[in-house]
């Protein structure tokens, strides 16, 4: 099979306007449906009410063009039933607020579900001998679902600031689509186009200053579809799309959730709660803001995504290279702990001089308010015949 730049970017596009125009719909419904995010606690970044109901645009984007676009394909089938399964459970929570336990055991349910239906890694290429290495039944089960509930929690995780997922998503979904299209995958690549294309066309809609959110329905969309489609079909022959390009890729979400699992478990916390020490809020901590906070990120991913295309195109120093480069990047913001105390000093700074001018001020509108009550008592004395002293 070939694929010409229209059988590609033809659903890209069409992925694109259907998520764009089912956004403000979702805008308008999520009030009535009670699909609000209320800020209840410090984690939030937003101080007002927002629709959480972005998910339905990206699901439709994606779902209605793999119908009208997609073949006839088994594996195909199996990953659009787990991302609508993913979808529900996600628009659940979002409505719902599950407990993460419960939202954790969906996740493998879905993931159980897709397994059962025949979509697997079932054998990657063998480094040590000639051909391809096989798995075994427990194996294969056991990497499957793990890889399956991984990657959708990675992008969930990372779903903190607008949109930091819908972008990540885009990059990772295009990087690992190019991919598969230079080794001749193209069935992976036209889904990783649609993909892209759902995410990119609610981005406008949820970057800062955000109108919508995608909840859960969408981030854990995002990631099951990316691990679901990396896993089709002849792609399952290749360890060099179907684990290494997207661990690549999404490494910097993947390595976010490792490092938040780390953190709670040493702090003696759940997993499952949430808190502000993700990698993007230590860059707005450093006072980046919203907006450049999220750009730093986006430049890391791209960064891991040319990593993952170098990899896999057999340049090594290169691929060693830029990968050195991403680690220093994210040690920096990991590390430099003085961020904190530089922002916790700018604060003390900004009010120790709001306190000075407001003083100042008080001073001159005191001394306005003596000379004008001097200068009225001066008036009366001179109205009564007085002489003023």
């Amino acid at each position: 099979m070939t694929a010409t730049s229209i059988e590609l970017w033809g659903p890209f596009f069409v992925a694109l306007v259907i998520s764009a125009a089912v956004t403000p719909i979702a805008i308008w419904a999520a009030p009535k449906i009670g699909a609000m995010d209320i800020p209840k606690d410090e984690r939030r970044v937003h101080n007002k009410p927002m629709p959480r109901f972005g998910g339905i645009a990206i699901f439709a984007g994606i779902m209605v063009t793999l119908v009208i676009f997609a073949v006839e394909d088994r594996d195909m089938v199996c990953a659009m039933t787990g991302c609508t399964l993913i979808y529900i459970l996600g628009l659940i929570d979002d409505l719902k607020n599950l407990k993460p336990i419960i939202k954790f055991g969906g996740q493998i349910l879905c993931a159980l579900v897709v397994y059962a239906m025949g979509l697997r890694i079932e054998f990657i290429t063998n480094y040590f001998g000639v051909g391809n290495m096989a798995f075994g039944d427990v194996a294969c089960f056991t990497i499957t679902i793990l890889w399956l509930v991984a990657i959708t929690n990675a992008v969930n995780l990372i779903d903190g600031l607008d949109g930091l997922a819908a972008g990540i998503a885009a990059i990772s979904a295009l990087c690992i689509g190019y991919v598969a299209y230079i080794h001749g995958q193209y069935v992976p690549t036209m889904a990783m186009m649609i993909i892209a294309g759902a995410a990119l066309g609610f981005l406008p809609y949820n970057f800062h200053p955000a109108k919508i959110f995608m909840g859960d329905g969408g981030s854990q969309l995002l990631g099951f579809s990316i691990a679901a489609f990396s896993i089709m079909g002849a792609v399952k022959s290749t360890t060099i799309v179907v684990v290494i390009i997207p661990a690549l890729v999404l490494g910097l979400p993947i390595f976010d959730t490792a490092f938040a699992i780390v953190r709670r478990m040493i702090k003696r916390q759940p997993i499952g709660r949430g808190d502000k020490e993700h990698l993007h809020h230590r860059i707005m901590r450093a006072g980046f803001g919203q907006k450049r906070a999220v750009m730093i990120m986006y430049c890391i991913s791209g960064i891991m995504g040319i990593v993952a295309v170098l990899y896999s195109r057999g340049f090594m120093i290169e691929y060693l290279g830029l990968t050195a480069v991403s680690i220093m990047l994210v040690y920096v913001l990991l590390s430099d702990t003085g961020n904190r105390n530089v922002s916790i000093k700018a604060s003390k700074i900004g009010r120790e001089e709001k306190d000075i001018l407001d003083k100042k001020t008080a001073g001159r509108s005191s001394g306005k308010t003596a000379e004008n009550t001097t200068g009225k008592n001066k008036g009366r004395d001179h109205d009564r015949g007085k002489k003023p002293e």
